[in-house]
Formats: C-alpha cells, sequence, structure tokens
C-alpha cells in the first residue's frame, strides 16, 4: 500500500486521480476503448516549504485542485464530443473556473444572507437572523445536488465518482485493483470533498454568526472575506479527522457528509470501475509507487489531446457548477503523513 494518500475527482465518463507529485486521468472514449494520460503537478505552489504550513497547505491544495480538475472537466467533454475547436489557456480556464466560484459564492453566501436578512428584519435578536441564514444555506445546498442530480449526464458522473472512492477503498485494503474486488466497497469516503463541503457549510454557521448583525455592506465583505480562512480551517478539520477515524465523537461529527454523499455518489457499472483502476494504476506508475500485486490489467491506450470546442466547454462547465466537481472538484483528500 502506498504510504502516501490518494484522491480523486469523477469527470465526464472518466476518473481522475490525484498522486503526491501527479496526476492520472482515465477517460471511456466514445467508441469504448480506455484512453489515460498523465501530467506532473506543477501549479508553482506545489513542493515548497510554505506549501506544507497548516492554514496555507490547504488553499494550495484546493488551488490545485480546482484549476487541474477545470482543465480535465473541459478535455473530457471534449472527448466525448468529439469535436475539435480551440484548446483551451490556462486564462480560459481560470476565466471559467472564477465565473464558477463567483456564482457558487453568491448562490450558497449571499442569497442564504439575502433571504434571512429580508425575512428576520423585524426580528430583534440576532441570532435568529444566523439561525435562518444557516437553515437556508444547508436547504439550497442539498436542494441543489438533489436537483442536478436528476440530470442524466450528472448523474452519469456520480456514478463514476461512487467507482473513484470504491478504488481508492480498495488500495487502501491492500486489495488488487480488479473489479470484483472494488466492487466490495461502500461508494462513500470519509476524506471526499463532499465532506469538505459539508464541513465548510458548518463552520460558515458558526463564523458569520461570529461577526453578527452588520451593516448590509460589512456582512456580504465577511461572507467573501471569510471564505478563504473558512475552508483553511475545513481542510484542517479534515486531516485531523482522517487520522482520528476511530474516535466515535469523529466519527458522529463527520458523520453528515458520509449522508450527503448518498447524493453525490452512486453505484457504478463495471465498466465505469474499470476507468477508475486504470486510472488509480496510472497515478501509482506515475508517483513510481508499485500497482498492487494482481491488479487488472485493462486494455487502454494514450489519450491524444484533442482542442475543446464550444460545446464541450458548456457541458464541463455544467458539470462544475454542479458541486459534485469543484467544489471542490476533487477529493480534497489530506495526506495524513505529509
Amino acid at each position: 500500500m502506498p504510504s502516501y494518500t490518494y484522491g480523486g475527482q469523477a469527470l465526464i465518463e472518466g476518473v481522475l486521480m490525484r498522486g503526491r507529485d501527479a496526476i492520472a486521468v482515465a477517460l471511456r472514449h466514445p467508441d469504448g476503448h480506455i484512453v489515460y494520460a498523465t501530467e506532473r503537478l506543477d501549479s508553482g505552489f506545489h513542493g515548497t516549504r510554505w506549501s506544507k504550513w497548516p492554514l496555507v497547505r490547504g488553499l494550495v491544495v484546493l488551488y490545485e485542485t480546482l484549476v487541474v480538475g477545470t482543465r480535465w472537466l473541459v478535455r473530457s467533454a471534449n472527448v466525448q464530443a468529439q469535436e475539435e475547436g480551440v484548446e483551451l489557456g490556462k486564462g480560459s480556464v481560470v476565466l471559467m473556473l472564477g465565473l464558477t466560484l463567483l456564482a457558487g459564492v453568491g448562490i450558497f453566501f449571499l442569497l442564504p444572507l439575502l433571504i434571512a436578512s429580508v425575512t428576520t428584519a423585524n426580528v430583534a435578536n440576532g441570532l435568529v437572523q444566523h439561525l435562518v441564514e444557516g437553515l437556508v444555506r444547508v436547504g439550497i445546498f442539498l436542494g441543489y445536488l438533489a436537483l442536478i442530480g436528476r440530470a442524466p449526464d450528472i448523474a452519469r458522473v456520480f456514478r463514476y465518482h461512487g467507482a473513484e472512492h470504491m478504488t481508492i477503498h480498495a488500495l487502501e485494503a491492500g486489495d488488487p485493483l480488479t473489479v470484483a474486488e472494488v466492487r466490495k466497497y461502500p461508494t462513500a469516503h470519509q476524506r471526499c470533498g463532499t465532506e469538505f463541503l459539508v464541513v465548510v457549510i458548518l463552520l460558515s454557521i458558526i463564523a458569520f454568526s461570529l461577526v453578527g448583525r452588520q451593516e448590509p455592506l460589512v456582512m456580504v465583505g465577511s461572507r467573501v472575506l471569510l471564505i478563504p480562512v473558512i475552508a483553511s480551517i475545513g481542510y484542517e478539520i479534515l486531516r485531523f479527522g482522517a487520522r482520528h477515524r476511530a474516535n466515535p465523537l469523529v466519527k458522529v461529527l463527520l458523520y453528515p457528509g458520509l449522508l450527503v454523499q448518498m447524493i453525490t455518489t452512486k453505484q457504478p457499472s463495471d465498466d465505469m470501475i474499470e476507468v477508475a483502476i486504470v486510472s488509480m494504476e496510472q497515478a501509482l506508475e506515475a508517483d513510481g509507487e508499485l500497482v498492487p500485486v494482481g491488479s487488472g490489467d485493462f486494455p487502454r491506450q494514450p489519450l491524444v489531446l484533442g482542442t475543446a470546442s464550444a460545446a464541450a466547454v458548456a457541458s464541463a462547465a455544467a458539470v462544475a457548477s454542479s458541486g459534485s466537481t469543484t467544489a471542490p472538484p476533487a477529493a480534497i483528500d489530506p495526506p495524513p503523513g505529509s
């Protein structure tokens, strides 16, 4: 079993696995065969001394996850579209990601504040407003995930999400990566990005209640400016939880994240598990790790990167805004030993 804790992300008809210094992607091509690609993590922050500092490392991982995940969402959509256009550069990826995050902040942070402010305007107790805001935020989050999960394309992404988790479970248990062995494990995983989102939402309720009822501009500013702080703390909580999963109190505190994964992960088909296994095997090889003995050797071909069409970008943007991937696009999956 590798010493590093691997994480992943569901793509459009594929899976991305994030290793120590590289990522690997496997996709089910429209003609039925599996294609794969690997690339080094070279964000400029990766591997630096300060990128390992508490409260900083979470932001670095989140940044890498969002940028790399968005780029491969577009590429995976392009493979399925089989169309040619203009390959997205870094500037286009950042712009697309920025617009997605802006929409997310507006929907999940500012909209609940607006609703709570209007509905509790005549209530003197400021705690009531924060309670309403928190309940509205949770309701929007769960309702949004349930709603977009009804779309056929997103439903398939959720099934690949399940395949990704099941494969990571098998790796962490030391089992060979075969469909039969992977099939034994649940689709939920304790280090899923969904769990990170749940922690962030719960932390936001606490943090914004400490801000109290202020002038509208102050309350809006606090919702925006505190997001990186909340994300950093949430990452550290997830790391702590990964190390102390056997603690009954930790299990109870992080259990809501597993429940929400009943929405964002579904049982995959065997061919989806094959894709997840290929992605993991390629990630292990890219990191110089050994693939577990007895693992499946599924036929695969190197991915010849095409170019991103407008249709592919639109498809990737739809998945990105679903919250199943870009918020965050990959499981945050903190490595317990680093």
